[in-house]
């Protein structure tokens, strides 16, 4: 089963006014905090990418054969203030995204 736009409107919801958007991958979600993958929304399930912030959560794979991902429960994720302060926490801890190189332009 794949996740409902309804879970992600309102995930992004609650998250507001921090900077995110999510994105379609395979069927689910990713969820992008200042242009950082922080989480991913499997089958309707949050999956915070681990940092210190999260230690105290659960691991569990997003899908099999994935690295662990710290399982938010749904009262976090209900209670808008502690989801979004646990995000953000997590989001200040990742490291920036690599820059893309840039493509070179075809002469002709």
């Amino acid at each position: 089963m794949s996740t409902s736009k309804d879970t992600i409107a309102h995930l992004l919801e609650q998250l507001e006014p921090l900077n995110v958007r999510a994105r379609a991958m395979f069927g689910e979600y990713g969820i992008y905090v200042d242009d950082k993958i922080a989480m991913l929304v499997c089958d309707n399930t949050v999956f915070l990418k681990p940092t210190a912030a999260s230690d105290g959560y659960q691991d569990a794979p997003p899908y099999e054969g994935a690295k662990p991902y710290r399982l938010l429960p749904a009262d976090v994720v209900d209670d808008a203030d502690t989801f979004r302060a646990l995000v953000q926490a997590s989001a200040a801890l990742l490291p920036a995204p690599k820059q893309k190189p840039k493509k070179k332009s075809q002469q002709r």
